[in-house]
């Protein structure tokens, strides 16, 4: 059965160091950037969306932050399920974000549904459900975005 997280549960989460990444950017004309991520160099392209004067061909930088949020809390949960044992390889997540329609443009809402590979019935279902509002990238959101998320499981 599901049990309460415990302390250390959201402990794992936290860094055991502070740790700095740095991305070079560049501007390459036509509202589109290439970026490069410092220790991997992998790299990734970001074009203005088309409801904002570009072409929506790649990423834009919204698309990124809801990206981001989907990503981590997967990777939040997978953190959290390897310490209890459990593999979450093959969950899947979908995102949708939608932007205010009056000014200041920023992200007013995302959605996101998260699909995962084990039974809501194994021992760290309740506690991978609760990791869903505690990624570092819900807590870095400002509170003005409206954040909300379903999951479902292997039945």
């Amino acid at each position: 059965m599901c049990r309460s997280p415990q302390a250390n549960d959201w402990d794992m989460l936290l860094p055991m160091s502070t740790h700095s990444v740095s991305a070079t950017i560049l501007y390459t004309g036509d509202l589109r950037c290439e970026a490069v991520h410092g220790p991997s160099g992998t790299q990734i392209a970001t074009d203005a969306p088309i409801d904002n004067q570009g072409r929506g061909e790649a990423f834009s930088p919204t698309d990124l932050v809801a990206t981001a949020w989907a990503t981590c809390v997967l990777t939040t949960m997978a953190i959290v399920a390897t310490r209890h044992k459990v593999e979450l390889k093959g969950a899947t997540a979908t995102v949708d974000k939608e932007m205010t329609t009056s000014a200041p443009r920023r992200i007013a809402k995302l959605t996101l549904h998260v699909t995962l590979p084990v039974p809501a019935s194994s021992d760290v279902g309740g506690v991978i459900e609760r990791v869903m509002s505690h990624c570092p990238v819900a807590h870095s959101l400002h509170p003005d975005v409206n954040k909300s998320y379903t999951l479902s499981w292997k039945v």
